[in-house]
C-alpha cells in the first residue's frame, strides 16, 4: 500500500529539522517516573561488579611477573573464587533490576499513551488512521522497551569497565594507552553517519510499519465487504507492497549493520596487534614487564567487549529516537478538556442552537447559522437531503467538535461550561450503526455504565426495548456472545441492543441517528415501539429519512446545504416549504410501495403452506 501523503511529510519535516534529540528522549523517559531507588542500586551493584573483574587483570600481572607455586595459598584462591561469584551475583542482579526498572517505563508510558489517546478528541482519529495509532502503541513502544530493557543494563556496565579499563591502562603505560587511542576519531568518522543513516531508515520502517498495521486493521475489519466485494486480490496487492516495502528498509538497515559490526571488528584487531607488537618491543627493551603486558591486553578485551556493547546500544538508540518522535507527537496533542466545567444540576431547561457555523476545515462549512430550540421534553425531527449536515450537528450537541462561531446552551448556560462527563451522561445516543462491542449481551447493555446494574434492571430495559423476546431464545440469554461488532445479530437485534443500553443510562437528552432507515418493516415496526419508550418524558432530537418516525414530531427543522430553511411542524411544512413536500411524497410512495411489497410476500407464503 502507498504510504500516506501525510505522513510521509511529516518524516521529511523531521529528518530535515535534524531529527530528534537525546534531550527529547530523556525527556519521555523521565515523564514515565522510573523507579530511581531500584535504578541506583542496579548502578551500584554494577560498578562492583566492574571493579572486581578490573582488579583480576592486575592479579595476573603479579601472577605472571612473580609465578611460583609456593607463592599460591588456599586463602588466595578461595578469595579469587569469592570474587568471581561475588562478580557474578552482582552483574546478574544489576542486569534484572535494570531490565526490571526498563519494563516499568516501558509500563508506564504505554499507560501514557493509552490514557492519552482514550482523552483525545474525535478530530485527532478523523485525521490519523487508527492502525497508526494502534502501532504508536505497540510497535513503538516495544522499540523503546527493547532499547531500556535490553541494552541499558550493557550500556551502563559497559561505561564503567571502559572507563575503568582506561584508568588502570594509563596507570600502566600512558605512551601506549595513548597510541591506542590514537583509532577513536577515525571510528567515529564512520560510525556517527552510519548512525544518521540508521536513523531515517529507522524513521522510515516505522512509519511504513504503521502503515501496513493501519491496512491491516481496515481489512480485517471489514473482511465481509472484502469477500462480497472479491477483492480479495487486490488487498494482498496493497500488503504485498507494504511487506515489500518493510524489506527494503530491512535490508538497508542490514547494509548499515554490514557495515557497522565488521567495521569494528577491524578496529578491535588493529588495536591488538598494535598493542601486543608495541607492548612486545617494550618488553624486550626491558620497558615493560610480561605481567604488565598480560594485563594490559586483558584492560583491552574489557575495553573491546563493551564496545561492542555500546554500538549496538547506539544502534537502538536510533530507533529509539524515532519511535519517541512519534509517541511525544501523540503525547503532545490537544485533549479534550475533561476535568473542566460544572457539574449539571438542572436538566429539565430548554437546549437552545444559537447560530452555530462549522465546518472540518476552516474554509468549508458545513454548518451556517443554525438555531433553534428543544423544549424539554418534546420531540424535535431534523430532517434533509443527505449530505446536508444533519449528522454534524449531532456531533457538535455530543461536544466532539466546537462550532467555529455560535453557542449550544442548556436553558442559559453554554454547554461547553460543564463537564464532558456530565454533559454526556446525560445524552442518550442511538445510531444507525448501533456500535456493538465483542462480548456478551450483558457486557453491551451495561457498557460505559459505572454503577451496579442488577438482573431486574436489565430484564425492564431488554422488555422496553422489545429485545427480550429474542434474547430469551438464546443458548445463553443475556450471556451470549455477540461477536465482533454484534455480527452474531441481526440490525434490528443490535439497535434494540442499543436502545436497551440508551434506557439503561436513563438519559435526559436523547439522540436518534436515522434509527430506523436501514430496517425492513417489521423490524422497524418494533424498533418504533422500543423508541417510544424510550423517548417518554425525554427531549428528543431525531434524524430520519421514513416519515414515520417525524410525522408526530412537536418541531421539525429542515436543513439543506448546512442550513436551516424550514420550521415547523409537519403539516405547517407541508404548505410552506416545497423540499419538505417533495420529501414528505417520496416518503409515502416507498411507503406504500413497501407494504404492497410485504403484502405479495404474505400471500406467497400463504400458497406454500396451502
Amino acid at each position: 500500500m502507498p504510504r500516506n501523503n501525510a505522513t510521509t511529510t511529516e518524516t521529511d519535516r523531521i529528518v530535515s529539522n535534524g531529527g530528534v534529540g537525546s534531550k527529547a528522549f530523556i525527556r519521555l523517559l523521565r515523564e514515565t517516573k522510573p523507579p530511581l531507588r531500584l535504578f541506583a542500586v542496579a548502578i551500584v551493584l554494577s560498578l562492583l561488579s566492574t571493579l572486581v573483574s578490573l582488579v583480576i587483570p592486575m592479579f595476573t600481572k603479579n601472577l605472571v611477573d612473580g609465578f611460583s607455586l609456593s607463592s599460591i595459598s588456599g586463602m588466595q584462591i578461595v578469595w579469587i573464587g569469592v570474587a568471581f561469584i561475588g562478580m557474578s551475583v552482582a552483574s546478574g542482579l544489576s542486569i534484572f533490576l535494570l531490565n526490571y526498572t526498563g519494563q516499568r517505563m516501558v509500563a508506564g508510558l504505554r499507560d501514557r499513551l493509552w490514557r492519552k489517546m482514550l482523552r483525545l478528541p474525535v478530530s485527532y482519529f478523523d485525521n490519523n488512521r487508527t492502525g497508526e495509532s494502534v502501532s504508536r502503541m505497540t510497535n513503538d513502544t516495544g522499540i523503546i522497551k527493547s532499547l531500556i530493557s535490553e541494552q541499558v543494563a550493557g550500556f551502563f556496565s559497559g561505561i564503567i569497565s571502559i572507563l575503568g579499563a582506561v584508568a588502570v591502562l594509563f596507570y600502566l603505560n600512558w605512551k601506549m594507552t595513548l597510541i591506542m587511542f590514537a583509532v577513536i576519531p577515525l571510528a567515529a568518522l564512520i560510525l556517527v553517519p552510519l548512525g544518521r543513516t540508521m536513523y531515517k531508515i529507522s524513521l522510515a520502517m516505522q512509519d511504513e510499519t504503521a502503515s501496513f498495521t493501519a491496512v491491516l486493521s481496515q481489512v480485517l475489519s471489514e473482511i465481509r465487504l472484502v469477500k462480497s466485494s472479491n477483492a480479495e486480490r487486490k488487498e494482498y496487492e496493497s500488503g504485498s507492497q507494504a511487506i515489500g516495502k518493510l524489506l527494503s528498509f530491512g535490508v538497508r538497515e542490514g547494509k548499515v549493520m554490514a557495515w557497522i559490526s565488521p567495521f569494528m571488528a577491524f578496529v578491535m584487531m588493529m588495536l591488538l596487534v598494535v598493542v601486543i607488537g608495541y607492548g612486545g618491543m617494550q618488553v624486550a627493551s626491558g620497558g615493560l614487564t610480561a605481567g604488565e603486558l598480560v594485563a594490559f591486553i586483558l584492560y583491552l578485551v574489557q575495553i573491546v567487549m563493551p564496545m561492542t556493547q555500546l554500538t549496538t546500544f547506539f544502534t537502538q538508540l536510533q530507533k529509539a529516537k524515532g519511535a519517541t518522535e512519534r509517541i511525544l507527537q501523540t503525547l503532545d496533542a490537544e485533549e479534550e478538556p475533561f476535568g473542566e466545567g460544572q457539574e449539571i444540576t438542572k436538566a429539565d431547561r430548554p437546549l437552545i442552537v444559537d447560530g452555530i457555523t462549522f465546518g472540518y476545515k476552516p474554509d468549508e462549512p458545513v454548518l451556517q447559522e443554525v438555531s433553534f430550540t428543544m423544549e424539554p421534553g418534546t420531540v424535535t425531527a431534523v430532517v434533509g437531503p443527505s449530505g446536508g449536515g444533519k449528522t454534524t450537528l449531532f456531533s457538535l450537541l455530543e461536544r466532539f467538535y466546537v462550532p467555529q462561531r455560535g453557542t449550544i446552551r442548556l436553558g442559559e448556560e453554554p454547554i461547553d461550561s460543564f463537564t464532558l462527563r456530565s454533559w454526556r451522561g446525560m445524552i442518550g445516543y442511538v445510531s444507525q450503526e448501533s456500535p456493538i462491542i465483542a462480548g456478551t449481551i450483558r457486557e453491551n447493555l451495561c457498557y460505559g455504565i459505572e454503577r451496579e446494574i442488577s438482573e431486574a434492571e436489565l430484564q425492564q430495559a431488554a422488555k422496553m426495548a422489545y429485545a427480550d423476546g429474542f434474547i430469551a431464545e438464546l443458548p445463553n440469554g443475556v450471556d451470549t456472545d455477540v461477536g465482533e461488532r454484534g455480527v452474531k445479530l441481526s440490525g434490528g437485534q443490535r439497535q434494540r441492543i442499543a436502545i436497551a443500553r440508551a434506557l439503561l443510562r436513563d438519559p435526559k437528552i436523547l439522540m436518534l441517528d436515522e434509527a430506523t432507515s436501514s430496517l425492513d418493516s417489521r423490524s422497524e415496526f418494533v424498533v418504533q415501539k422500543a423508541l417510544k419508550n424510550l423517548m417518554q418524558g425525554r427531549t428528543t432530537i431525531v434524524i430520519a429519512h421514513r416519515l414515520s418516525t417525524v410525522v408526530g414530531a412537536d418541531q421539525l427543522i429542515f436543513i439543506e446545504k448546512g442550513k436551516v430553511t424550514g420550521r415547523g411542524t409537519h403539516d405547517q411544512l407541508l404548505h410552506q416549504h416545497a423540499m419538505y413536500r417533495e420529501f414528505a411524497s417520496q416518503q409515502l410512495q416507498i411507503a406504500a410501495s413497501a407494504e404492497q411489497s410485504e403484502e405479495f410476500t404474505n400471500e406467497e407464503e400463504g400458497k406454500d403452506h396451502g
